[in-house]
């Protein structure tokens, strides 16, 4: 009788769970549940009030919905029994975070209180953080807090810290609301076992908490505000356990909607892109793992703690047990393409597609893919969403340069994915020049299924070979494999991630291998690459952050509408 465990995927605008056999990791069958609420970033959902630009918000009920709605389906689907499902695991993006109240209830399902932006679910690409995130970079150096170089010398607007204090800032009454500040991935598993526990990965890369240091001192949150004194021990209390912990056992309640068994074994929470490295059975040091999607998170093991300048955050524990966890990450990847193809792309172009049998972005990719590197003449920075790394600015922008009158759709969609790959390079470069060792790539997500001249770019630009998982959904596979390390050997599982690795996870046969030509014309672009980078991302020329604060200007005059 074959034992099998549930991955939880919860993205951007979409959650996903997928039944997976424990024996040999195989995807038995999968289901999407779009989120209702999508991306709330302009009002908020039933009053309809306005929110400020850099905001973004989700609705908690979302995520219950994929519990209920993807759970029952990937079960009918294979026609699979409750009973043969041993373990249940979760991984989200992250920092993902809500205020709840005295018993975990999103303080934004309260009457009273949803029509307060800051009583919201904020997502993690929520932006509106960043003068709070300034201020404990400005205090935190100027103390000379040992924490700060273990995230790379900058705490991101992104994190839990300045969204906390933000919610402070510009609503007092909902920071006093709040019982506890959760990481969503943490609610959802309160949620399933009817027990608050926090997991050591999003405490570690995205509340500045350290498996022998704890959280930042009381001093330190006094200096940033006095009011701020006790958040450690109240507003982010709760025990932190480390990955492929047990947190419990789905309730009855919980049990009956996602049609499983009481009691069922559900693992702690985890950030997406971590569950992703086991997944493609990166469980030592020296491969560097890179989840691509919306976003790309790269993430690395070492056996010490080593400063790295821009990396989101080096945890004991963090990614693989007996290892340091390394993250790095860039904000846009994909997103960056769908933005192209949704406001760049000419109806002609879309014709063209169409006559071909081909969605816009296959038929671009088959017309880039007969350019030489350097052949199109431009350049681009992939900066749309700010710079996560190496230069923790949300506040930089996008940059194409090079553009002619002559300058063709395929052109720049090309230009685009290289910048990208240029982005990965600046990671990996910061990464080795520490001391970190990459010797292998990986890579997951939905983008390397789907856009092999996107790959052979990588691959290009890092002069690394790239494998690529054979997972369809890679964290989500991850995931299934904590579940197992979570139900244990003694009930069809494993004791650890390692063993679990060993025998689920899945990599394809098929390579991308650099090009030496290639290498040597993506050298040279590479360079000028940097020269842009520093030029614009280092302070000699502040014109993005300068037309950024133009924009914000003019978007909160009264005449202002946005279409």
């Amino acid at each position: 009788m074959s034992t099998y465990t549930i991955g939880l995927d919860f993205g951007t605008e979409s959650g996903r769970a997928v039944l997976v056999n424990v024996v040999d990791g195989t995807e038995v069958s999968e289901h999407v549940t779009p989120y209702r609420h999508g991306v709330i970033d302009r009002t908020l959902p039933l009053t309809n009030q306005p929110l400020e630009s850099e905001w973004a918000l989700q609705h908690p009920s979302d995520y219950i919905e994929v519990l209920t709605t993807s759970v029952p389906a990937v079960l009918k689907q294979a026609g699979v029994n409750a009973e043969d499902v041993i373990g249940v695991g979760i991984d989200f993006t992250a920092c993902t975070m809500l205020p709840v109240d005295e018993v975990g209830t999103p303080l934004c399902l309260k009457d009273e209180l949803k029509d307060r932006p800051h009583s919201w679910l904020k997502l993690w690409k929520h932006h509106a953080a960043q003068d709070e995130a300034n201020e404990i970079n400005r205090i935190a150096k100027e103390r000379g807090e040992a924490f700060l170089a273990r995230y790379g010398g900058k705490i991101s607007s992104e994190w839990m810290i300045a969204k906390i204090w933000q919610v402070l800032n510009e609503d007092p009454g909902m920071y006093e609301e709040a019982d506890l500040f959760l990481e969503a991935t943490d609610w959802v598993i309160a949620q399933m076992t009817g027990t608050i526990v926090r997991n050591s990965c999003t405490a570690g890369y995205k509340a500045i908490w350290h498996k022998q240091d704890g959280y930042p001192s009381e001093e330190f949150f006094k200096a940033l505000d006095p009011r701020l004194e006790k958040v450690a021990s109240t507003k982010l209390r709760g025990e932190i356990v480390p990955l492929g912990t047990k947190a419990g056992g789905l309730t009855e309640e919980m049990a009956a909607q996602m049609g499983l068994l009481p009691g069922t074994a559900v693992a702690v929470g985890n950030v997406d892109a971590h569950a992703a490295a086991p997944g493609v059975g990166v469980v030592a040091p020296g491969k560097l793992v890179m989840a691509m999607g919306t976003s790309i998170c790269h993430v690395v093991l070492g056996e010490e703690e080593k400063e790295v300048e821009g990396m989101c955050g080096v945890v004991e524990d963090g990614i693989i047990p007996g290892y340091f966890g390394y993250e790095a990450g860039q904000s846009a990847v994909g997103d960056i393409f769908a933005w192209f193809v949704r406001h760049g792309v000419s109806e002609q172009v879309e014709k063209a597609a169409q006559e071909a049998g081909m969605n816009i972005h296959a038929y671009l990719e088959e017309k880039a893919a007969n350019y030489a590197p350097g052949e199109t003449g431009l350049l681009a920075l992939d900066w749309w969403n700010g710079n996560r790394s190496v230069l923790v600015d949300t506040e930089l922008s996008g940059l194409i340069v090079g553009l002619t009158l002559h300058s063709k759709p395929e052109e720049i969609y090309r230009t685009l994915l290289e910048a990208t790959a240029f982005g990965t390079k600046k990671i990996i470069d910061a990464f080795q020049s520490n001391g970190i060792e990459i010797n292998e790539v990986y890579a997951c997500g939905g983008l390397p299924q789907k856009n092999k001249l996107l790959m052979q770019i990588y691959a290009d630009v890092t002069n690394v070979e790239i494998k690529v998982s054979a997972a369809s959904q890679t964290p989500a596979l991850g995931a299934a494999m904590f579940a197992a390390v979570a139900a244990g050997a003694t009930y069809g599982g494993y004791d650890s991630i390692t063993d679990a690795a060993q025998s689920m996870s899945r990599v394809r046969e098929e390579t991308f291998k650099p090009i030496p030509e290639n290498v040597s014309t993506f050298a040279e672009l590479y360079k000028e690459y940097s020269t842009l980078h520093d030029y614009f991302g280092r302070g000699e020329n502040d014109v993005m952050k300068r037309l950024k604060a133009l924009k914000t200007k003019n978007d909160s005059t009264p005449a202002h509408t946005n279409n």
